[in-house]
């Protein structure tokens, strides 16, 4: 076992069972694609300018600087705890086992109902691309639109569920090869961009009408505005969730984490600034809806068939972005399965002994998602509420690891004495502040996701109130398994168990 005891599983109770071949690159393409900068800023385009116009733009380095502090934390954290489902085991490892599995529940069931959100892009760029690609209907049916983008999405979950199964290396090939070309039309969307700006940047110092006469001015229209990059930059942890099957991860993962949020802050950033300054016309209705939002601006500067290639770039995107959210959920699912956290939890945490991925949980969260996509045909406003609520469920499991870590923090018990001498990554004396920072963010950030809004969660009032009808359902359905009958049987399986024993400590 000279290779469990070099890759410091034997630490954590468990055997080597996963494939550890992925290299630096591959493991900040992880981040990278979760993030997602070519999905989630076309996606969400028109959420933020829809609500508060060219100064929703302000809300993308407010956002950058809440995660960037949640992102050091989990930095710390990759180098002590390079494990397989960070956020379940870290939350684990720092704070009570039933926040730890809070933390795993909450966060595994938002990635399922992420990877469903996520494949819908796919109708909004493919029809552009081939009328062909809307194959149900014309467009102009009340259900066409809707349907064709069930019927796409089910189509990329059923490709992603199979390139998963089929081994990480063939995984981290594809994702690795997307980010490339993700990353470099992304630089060259922002490049044209700015090459054909017509108004200069005072535009983002005005309100420009938005916010007049609504409850709470500007100021209530920018906070629901802000969701837009709020739902964007998260997905970091990606690179950590990855670290029993990378090459030393102790090292490569939390530099991983810092790239992927300063890459997709920058290059992002630049494409929606860049956008706004280039629009042909900002008073164009067709910005504030999901069928034109960034992407009508794209195709208006690009000349010839260039905006087509930039589309394409984005359909790539968006299947990465599901390769990786698809992935992580695996991870997860793995991770809490091995502790026997899970329903079927010894089938859940069974690693095929040829490509070495847990293939059945591949399987299991592929069919959820499909299933909840079907939600979005006949009733697209709980889809939308449940997407949105996802995010917020994976800020609270956020904090469900910054918590814990600040109270070892203020207890003396972090950062623990053996990160220093491996020259690992530690934030120091700046630890404490920014943990501090990180928590109150946290905080901040899912009020305002959670607050109830008739603009963003529709009625009736289950809906407008769904961040805590649906999260409390949620959650309080996985506490009840958790009270009747997960607490008494959590233990590392004997088969994952590197002491042999039927049950370990998880």
């Amino acid at each position: 076992m000279a290779i469990n005891s070099a890759s410091g599983m034997d630490d954590f109770g468990y055997k080597e069972s996963l494939d550890r071949s992925l290299g630096k690159f591959a493991s900040f393409a992880a981040g990278v694609s979760y993030i997602s900068i070519l999905t989630g800023t076309f996606q969400l385009f028109y959420v933020g300018f829809g609500n508060a116009g060219p100064g929703y733009l302000w809300s993308w380095p407010m956002v950058f600087v809440g995660q960037l502090c949640v992102a050091l934390c989990f930095m710390e954290l990759a180098a002590k705890y390079p494990v397989a489902g960070s956020v379940y085991n870290w939350a684990k490892l720092l704070g009570r086992r039933v926040v730890g599995w809070s933390a795993g529940w909450l966060m595994l069931t938002a990635s399922i109902v992420t990877l469903s959100a996520v494949v819908l892009a796919l109708q909004l760029n493919l029809p552009r691309i081939w009328s062909g690609f809307q194959i149900i209907g014309d467009g102009s049916g009340s259900n066409d639109y809707a349907t064709n983008a069930v019927l796409l999405g089910a189509i990329l979950i059923a490709i992603t569920t199979t390139i998963n199964a089929l081994g990480v290396r063939l995984m981290a090939m594809i994702n690795s090869s997307g980010v490339f070309i993700e990353l470099i039309a992304a630089v060259l969307i922002a490049v044209i961009l700015a090459a054909n700006i017509t108004r200069g940047p005072e535009v983002f110092f005005s309100t420009n009408g938005y916010g007049a006469g609504e409850s709470g001015g500007y100021l209530g229209a920018f906070l629901v505005a802000s969701l837009a990059s709020g739902y964007v930059m998260y997905g970091f942890d990606t690179a950590s969730s990855l670290g029993e099957e990378t090459v030393e991860p102790r090292r490569t993962a939390p530099k991983a984490i810092l790239r992927a949020i300063l890459a997709s802050f920058v290059i992002g950033g630049a494409i929606l600034v860049f956008a706004v300054m280039a629009a042909p016309d900002l008073e164009d209705p067709a910005l504030a809806t999901p069928e034109g939002s960034l992407q009508s601006i794209v195709e208006a500067v690009m000349w010839g068939p260039l905006g087509t290639i930039f589309l394409i770039c984005i359909v790539i995107a968006v299947i990465v972005c599901s390769l990786a959210v698809h992935t992580a959920a695996i991870r997860l699912t793995f991770a809490m399965a091995r502790d026997n956290a899970l329903p079927f939890g010894e089938s859940l945490a069974k690693v095929h002994p040829r490509t070495q991925t847990p293939v059945v949980p591949a399987v299991t969260i592929g069919v959820l998602a499909i299933l909840i996509l079907v939600v979005n045909i006949g009733q697209p406003q709980i889809f939308t509420v449940l997407t949105s609520i996802a995010i917020i469920m994976i800020y609270l499991a956020y904090l469900m690891v910054t918590g814990p870590l600040l109270a070892k923090r203020l207890r003396g018990e972090w950062p623990p004495r053996d990160l220093k001498p491996g020259g690992y990554f530690t934030m120091g004396k700046w630890g404490l502040p920014i943990n501090i920072l990180a928590v109150l963010w946290g905080v901040g950030m899912a009020v305002n996701l959670a607050w109830p809004r008739e603009a963003i969660y529709g009625t009736p009032w289950y809906n407008t109130w769904g961040a805590f009808v649906y999260i409390g359902g949620i959650l309080g359905l996985g506490l009840l398994w958790y009270a009747v009958k997960g607490r008494r049987h959590i233990g590392t399986l004997s088969s994952h168990a590197s002491t042999g024993d039927e049950r370990s400590p998880a």
